[in-house]
């Protein structure tokens, strides 16, 4: 069994390395990610997440009760300055199968996106599009992308602010032409412990020089608001997600999803849940007492001793939904 991980580490790193295993781990098989003879082209850009991403499965692998086949792939999009030689020295040395994949995607933005205007748009079509090629050639069953919780997160509310668009970032997805399948492992995965797992583990780290100048990127905008929310109230982002996991159509306004015309007094839903949990008197809390034209007066039980507290925290409101524990 090897060791993927330096021999000089901490307690606390062994703790955040477990963490994120089992973070990873369960969110595979929440969402049946991996199976039996899978094989599962991991995409590595060099960045924090794909490295994590990659040792994350090598770890799994070892433990797993399934047997699935990895491949790592790198895109060279030939980049002015890209280290080539870094990630193939690299996954060599860690002896795992991989892939270089050249296309110069890298001249094509530049051609087409004007100067000033964000190009991730068009960069990530390119290299889609690729990475479904490259699945194709080499046989893969399932293509793993290092996306977190933070991205799924930060992907809501780009789509709600700018596409108008109540949708995020799945964990599982399945391509248009029905013949790939994207999984996103990291899912349960908060960026912060993967930026920590990253630094003690001295990822040979490769920056994208063609976005990561751009300033004025929303998602960086959407992350700062989000970065703000964690401050004033820790645990907020988690939460967010959370809701992600726990959808109740009947209580949004999507017809295709509800059939709000159908509703009547006849097929009607349960209430409200905002106070589920609410323990009320059998008889009613409230008794009706008086009905006149244009008044109706209900009045206060003498049996009312109910412990409401005026504030209930965000906690008590939504269910507990069965994830792990974001590390601190």
């Amino acid at each position: 069994m090897t060791q993927h991980y330096p021999d000089d580490v901490s307690g606390n790193f062994l703790k955040l390395r477990n963490g994120l295993i089992s973070a990873t781990g369960k969110a595979i098989g929440d969402y049946n990610m991996i199976e039996e003879g899978d094989i599962v082209l991991v995409c590595m850009s060099g960045g924090k997440d794909s490295h994590a991403l990659l040792m994350i499965l090598l770890a799994l692998q070892e433990r797993a009760p399934i047997d699935f086949k990895l491949i790592a792939m790198n895109l060279d999009q030939k980049q002015p300055g890209f280290p080539a030689d870094v990630l193939p020295a690299y996954l060599a040395k860690l002896g795992v199968e991989y892939r270089i994949v050249e296309a110069d995607t890298y001249s094509i933005v530049k051609e087409k996106i004007p100067e000033g205007k964000t190009t991730c748009s068009l960069c990530s079509r390119l290299r889609r599009g690729i990475i479904y090629r490259t699945a194709t050639e080499l046989g893969a069953t399932k293509i793993a992308l290092g996306h977190h919780r933070d991205d799924i997160v930060e992907t809501l509310f780009l789509n709600l602010f700018f596409g108008a668009k109540l949708k995020a970032m799945p964990p599982k997805l399945g391509t248009n032409d029905g013949r790939h399948v994207v999984i996103r492992p990291l899912t349960y995965c908060a960026e912060k412990d993967i930026a920590s797992y990253a630094r003690s583990m001295q990822f040979p780290i490769i920056p994208c020089d063609l976005c990561g100048s751009q300033e004025n990127l929303q998602r960086q905008k959407v992350k700062d608001m989000l970065n703000a929310w964690e401050r004033e109230q820790p645990g907020r982002v988690n939460n967010i997600f959370r809701a992600l996991t726990n959808v109740e159509p009947s209580h949004l306004a999507d017809t295709t999803l509800f059939d709000f015309k159908g509703l009547s007094s006849n097929n009607a839903r349960p209430e409200d849940t905002l106070f589920d949990g609410v323990e009320l008197p059998a008889d009613g809390a409230l008794t009706l007492e008086h009905v006149e034209a244009n008044r109706i007066e209900f009045v206060r039980k003498n049996v009312w001793n109910l412990d409401f507290p005026e504030a209930r925290t965000p906690e008590t409101l939504m269910p507990e939904t069965q994830l792990p524990e974001v590390q601190a």
